[in-house]
């Protein structure tokens, strides 16, 4: 069995772990911790999935106050990796470890903490790095928050600064809404912000599983008849059914496109929906969604896109 870089790195004795608690910024749902004690350690994870991945297998939640070590696994966007570094900074006493792949951009990251901070070791293996030091200042790095059609956006959400084109599509056809529905997958907010334009929505519920997103949600819509839901929009359910359920769904994790998150969210709106509720629905026009539409809904139709996207209505959810 090939061992991570944590742990190659922890059982070469350096570096050299102070006692008490680790926290982990991040870590996906398969990251290998089996180097510590799990007793040990605290996950600070934003990401609904990961988060309850980690709370089933028994390990804490992670507080808010200062730790002897934070270990910080490096994610997709370079912005977020530096707002993490940096927090790790403010959390730590006595150490910061960074894990992460090149694919992800660990290398400029090492480089870039190098060029204000003596780190203290690095291990490379598995295409990737590890590497650590001691805490001692904050780097001055500008990551500011973005802004875009005066909805707030920050690292690390989908869509950071810009509009989604199939969003934008999907917000610009919508049919007259009413009575309660669901933004599934909301984001920061741009199609949640559509449907309350429709003076006949009566409530409308923001699921959406990044909290940074939720973050952006809070400042982006301030509207009474709307709330906000840290959930799993693979798993979300509800006592109370929606007459309509508006979804941009997600296709890919990590750098993996998997057609079957996608297919998922398809699945949650027909749990969702009332019996004569409706599926308003954008995505790529590759994506294979419209035979596990029709097991789903009685009724499926594209109603409009263009050469990048499709948009598709699906009715009457099967039971």
């Amino acid at each position: 069995m090939a061992h991570s870089r944590l742990t190659l790195a922890l059982d070469s004795a350096a570096p050299v772990l102070p006692d008490g608690p680790v926290r982990v910024l991040r870590p996906p749902a398969d990251y290998d911790l089996s180097a510590l004690e799990p007793a040990r350690v605290e996950i600070d994870h934003g990401f609904k999935p990961d988060h309850d991945a980690w709370a089933a297998r028994g390990y804490a939640t992670a507080g808010s106050g200062p730790v002897p070590t934070v270990l910080v696994v490096v994610p997709r966007s370079k912005a977020l990796a530096r707002r993490l570094v940096a927090h790790a900074l403010h959390a730590a006493t006595g150490l910061v470890i960074v894990d992460g792949a090149r694919t992800d951009g660990v290398d400029s990251l090492y480089k870039a903490c190098r060029g204000w901070a003596p780190v203290a070791g690095t291990l490379i293996k598995a295409h990737g790095r590890l590497f650590w030091f001691a805490p001692d200042g904050v780097p001055d790095w500008d990551t500011p928050d973005r802004w875009v059609d005066g909805f707030r956006t920050q690292p690390g959400v989908f869509s950071e600064g810009k509009v989604d084109p199939g969003s934008r599509l999907l917000a610009g056809a919508l049919p007259p809404l009413s009575g309660r529905v669901a933004d599934l997958g909301a984001g920061w907010g741009y199609l949640s912000a559509a449907v309350l334009a429709h003076p006949g929505v009566t409530h409308l519920d923001m699921i959406e599983a990044e909290a940074l997103a939720l973050d952006c949600l809070a400042e982006n819509i301030s509207d009474p008849r709307a709330r906000a839901l840290w959930a799993d929009g693979t798993r979300f359910t509800t006592e109370t059914r929606y007459d309509a359920v508006v979804t941009n769904p997600p296709f890919h994790s990590a750098r993996k496109g998997l057609p079957e998150l996608g297919q998922a969210f398809l699945a949650t709106a027909a749990r969702l929906l009332k019996p004569s509720g409706s599926l308003y629905l954008v995505a790529n026009r590759h994506l294979p969604y419209e035979t596990r539409l029709r097991e789903l809904f009685a009724q499926v139709q594209e109603v409009g896109g263009d050469r990048a996207f499709k948009l598709i209505r699906a009715a009457r959810p099967r039971r």
